[in-house]
């Protein structure tokens, strides 16, 4: 029970593991379209979502049209430079997160959002359906202040719209980005490399504009 207790209530930053001076390696190389994952071309811009199990979120993503890659990692919490292993212990406050490579020609943010929104349930907390624990929770982390009042603004459009059908409040968090730290590579574009892989990603079958 204390352990379970652990995973759904954010450490306190000294109680954080302490992680390690230098990063994970990581292959630069998107798994299904080629592209860098790491320092992309001047004019793309990026966007960061937690949303659950970041094998499904991140496949949500690279399947946009348009959109340049994109990259699963950890943000949100105090151990720098953390592992998975360490990550699951709930001690290092980190999410699970897909960070959204995008030209903002050809993709706007808020399409983003809608995709963003659609694609989980929003509603639950310190969890993503029968993923439990703090990596798993809702949230937005923006990169400007134009990001954040877009967020902002589409929290209070989808609340509207769950609302009147049936569904409770949004958990989501809405945060200024703090440091991305990338998963190891076996992660990245993990349901490419293994079509059949765990995915419990849903959303709650209420569109954002409709």
């Amino acid at each position: 029970m204390f352990f379970f207790a652990k995973k759904v209530v954010m450490p306190k930053p000294e109680d954080a593991l302490p992680g390690r001076t230098t990063p994970i390696p990581v292959v630069n190389q998107h798994f299904v379209n080629g592209n860098p994952i790491i320092s992309p071309p001047a004019h793309i811009r990026a966007a960061l979502f937690g949303m659950g199990c970041f094998w499904g979120a991140e496949r949500r993503f690279w399947c946009v049209p348009n959109i340049y890659s994109t990259a699963v990692g950890y943000s949100g919490g105090f151990t720098p430079n953390l592992t998975y292993d360490e990550l699951c212990t709930g001690l290092t406050g980190h999410n699970e997160v897909v960070k959204v490579f995008y030209d903002p020609a050809l993709t706007s943010y808020i399409e983003l959002l809608k995709v963003f929104w659609q694609s989980h349930n929003p509603t639950q907390g310190m969890r993503q359906g029968n993923d439990i624990g703090t990596q798993y929770r809702s949230g937005i982390y923006t990169y400007d202040d134009e990001q954040f009042a877009l967020a902002q603004a589409s929290k209070q459009h989808y609340q509207e719209r769950l609302t009147r059908a049936g569904f409770g409040q949004i958990t989501t968090e809405i945060l200024p980005a703090s440091d991305f730290y990338y998963a190891e590579t076996y992660h990245q574009q993990y349901l490419a490399k293994e079509p059949m892989g765990y995915c419990g990603l849903g959303g709650l079958g209420v569109s954002y504009d409709a």
